[in-house]
């Protein structure tokens, strides 16, 4: 259990490590149309006071989700792939990928890959972490607080992001809508 916590530790600073450098990377330019509202911020506040939180929680009070060692493994693997897709989807958006709600120029819908099924997929990977996280725990508070901030944080962001999109694409935006979840595949 004890390798299982340093592995775990390590990829949590791993993925707060790539946030950090995510932030200050891929910031939109001085040509982009920023229309952020300070989402960035909001989001970084809920998801330091989040993960602070659901740790500390974890360590004053018990409650367990289950008694069996699978729910760490479940965690640690939901937090690495939570990592590693959410690198794989900001690649694969390349120049058009911004921290900030941000259109480009010759800015396009992508729709393809993991985009032909959810419209926000870094968000979903975002949030599969969180997941992670709070199942790592193994504390139904800890999972909460580690779950539910970011995910009503992100669903702001989705918003703003959503309007932006279709002020910018209009119909062609709205269709894409219809056709694809925001975050949870078949379900929302």
């Amino acid at each position: 259990m004890e390798t299982l916590n340093i592995v775990f530790y390590i990829s949590m600073a791993a993925w707060l490590l790539s946030e950090i450098i995510y932030k200050r990377k891929l910031r939109s330019g001085g040509k982009d149309k920023k229309k952020d509202n300070s989402t960035l911020n909001l989001l970084w506040i809920v998801i330091i006071l989040s993960v602070a939180s659901a740790v500390s929680v974890s360590y004053i009070f018990e409650f367990p989700i289950t008694d069996k060692i699978w729910i760490f493994y479940i965690g640690e693997a939901f937090v690495l792939l939570g990592i590693v897709f959410r690198l794989i989807i900001i690649r694969s958006l390349g120049k058009y990928f911004t921290v900030d709600v941000a259109i480009r120029e010759n800015h396009r819908i992508k729709k393809e890959g993991f985009y032909k099924y959810l419209r926000h997929p870094s968000y979903a990977f975002s949030l599969l972490t969180f997941l992670g996280l709070g199942l790592f725990l193994n504390n139904w508070l800890s999972l909460v607080l580690a779950l539910i901030p970011p995910f009503l944080a992100f669903n702001y962001r989705m918003k703003v992001e959503e309007r932006v999109l279709i002020e910018e694409f209009g119909d062609e935006y709205i269709q894409y809508q219809r056709n694809t979840k925001r975050v949870i595949p078949f379900l929302y």
